[in-house]
């Protein structure tokens, strides 16, 4: 980084700390068009970016990545959307400062997600963030408290929320059709082995590795972390559970109107993937190859599992996923998928199976139009999004608490309303990780 370039950031950082909030913005005009601006220009920015272009609601004004290859790459498949010619940046404190953009949308990786919402929301605009919110739980609860303060919407992409066939399971198990829960098991099975160390690199001609890493620790280099490998590395995300695990643990929390779990307990490892290597000269990914997590919520238990060798051909309910949610109720089973919508097997065999087929959108199997549409209105209304922060807050600690118990090696006690766990100083330190310098943990 320059001279200049470092002198204007810090400059633009202090103003930033003193800079206040507007009023909400409205689209009261017609035609009115906000002023977007992309931070992540991977794959799935790149799906959200299409949804937001195809409203006709906004006007892009701004992409940034640290990964230029990557960001130039996006760039070239948006020219065939959309006439707008968004300015390109690196650093996304340049971008905020420079463009004041009025909707930001944030899809880096995880550890960066609590920043950079924070820092967009102290610029005015409204965001848009990926799940899992956060890459820990305090970094969740200051991102809630960001969002009041600014009193802006911010909406978060658990976008099944807004899937019709999901809509339309939660309604028929909340209308008692499947009699009463006790229990529900999530899970994710897709194939996998041992792995290799991969030999360290030099990271690709035009990406900023050091602002990649940001305020996790500063490690080598490797192509197994980007693009896309970073959830499978602790010191960018939670692995599994963090990734797949916040989209059913959500369900769970929608569908039985919960808000958290009382005991959370998880166990799991490596011994199919192989130990852990990071060395100057090789690493392998650290996240567990399969874990099981428990939720006791009383009245419910909640078991999430997860594997990443074998596959699970035996429990496919669709050719392409092995993924879903059982609801054990007394009427019968209730299954909750993605690819192959939903399926209800009654206890009583005389009766008939039901089904709902899923409606999702391409590419990539999702229903970001429908949230994405939410998350406008509510910026017109000043109403919260059905995936509003706190809610995504609430989701995506239950998975941080699923890996918090793993890395403890204990049970936990979890009290919700004070956000703390019961009795126990050492499991309490994991709620929050040091940053590495220059940057500042929230509320530091």
């Amino acid at each position: 980084m320059n001279t200049n370039r470092r002198d204007f950031l810090k400059a633009s950082a202090a103003a930033g700390m003193a800079m206040v909030a507007g009023p909400a913005l409205r689209a009261a005009e017609p035609g009115k068009k906000y002023s977007l601006a992309l931070i992540g220009s991977g794959w799935w920015g790149g799906n959200i970016l299409r949804e937001a272009l195809a409203s006709g609601e906004c006007r892009l004004a701004a992409i940034c990545d640290c990964d230029t290859n990557q960001m130039d790459r996006t760039r070239r498949k948006i020219e065939q959307l959309t006439a707008d010619t968004p300015k390109p940046y690196v650093d996304f404190r340049e971008l905020l400062a420079r463009e004041k953009p009025e909707i930001v949308i944030n899809a880096t990786p995880d550890h960066w997600h609590a920043l950079i919402t924070m820092e967009a929301l102290k610029a005015g605009a409204h965001v848009y963030v990926e799940k899992p919110i956060s890459h820990t739980i305090k970094e969740g609860r200051a991102m809630v408290n960001a969002a009041r303060a600014a009193d802006r919407v911010v909406q978060v992409g658990t976008h099944r929320r807004m899937s019709p066939h999901n809509i339309a399971g939660r309604e028929f198990i909340q209308s008692g059709k499947a009699g009463k829960i006790g229990m529900i098991r999530s899970f994710v099975f897709y194939g996998g082995g041992p792995e290799k160390p991969e030999p360290n690199a030099e990271p690709p001609k035009g990406m900023d590795w050091d602002l990649y890493c940001g305020p996790a620790p500063l490690r080598p280099f490797n192509p197994l972390m980007h693009p896309r490998g970073f959830r499978s590395f602790l010191d960018f995300a939670n692995g599994q559970l963090g990734d797949w695990g916040i989209h059913w643990l959500d369900q769970v929390l929608w569908v039985m109107d919960r808000q958290y779990p009382r005991r959370v307990f998880s166990a799991g490892g490596r011994p199919i993937k192989g130990p852990v290597v990071n060395t100057p000269e090789a690493q392998t990914s650290d996240a567990p190859d399969h874990q099981v997590s428990t939720f006791d919520f009383g009245d419910l238990t909640l078991v999430w599992e997860h594997r990443q060798f074998a596959g699970n051909n035996a429990e496919k309910t669709h050719p392409g996923q092995p993924v879903g949610c059982f609801f054990y109720g007394t009427e019968g089973t209730f299954h909750m998928g993605w690819l192959d919508g939903w399926t209800f097997y009654p206890a009583d065999m005389r009766k008939p199976t039901l089904h709902q087929d899923a409606q999702l959108h391409e590419p990539d199997q999702q229903n970001i139009k429908e949230l994405w549409a939410n998350f406008l209105a509510c910026i017109k209304s000043g109403k919260r999004p059905v995936c509003d922060i706190e809610i995504g807050h609430r989701s995506t600690t239950m998975a941080l608490l699923g890996m918090l118990s793993l890395k403890h090696g204990k049970s936990i006690q979890w009290d919700g309303e004070k956000e703390t766990i019961v009795g126990d100083e050492a499991a309490n330190k994991l709620l929050f990780r040091p940053y590495r310098s220059p940057w500042v943990y929230p509320g530091t």
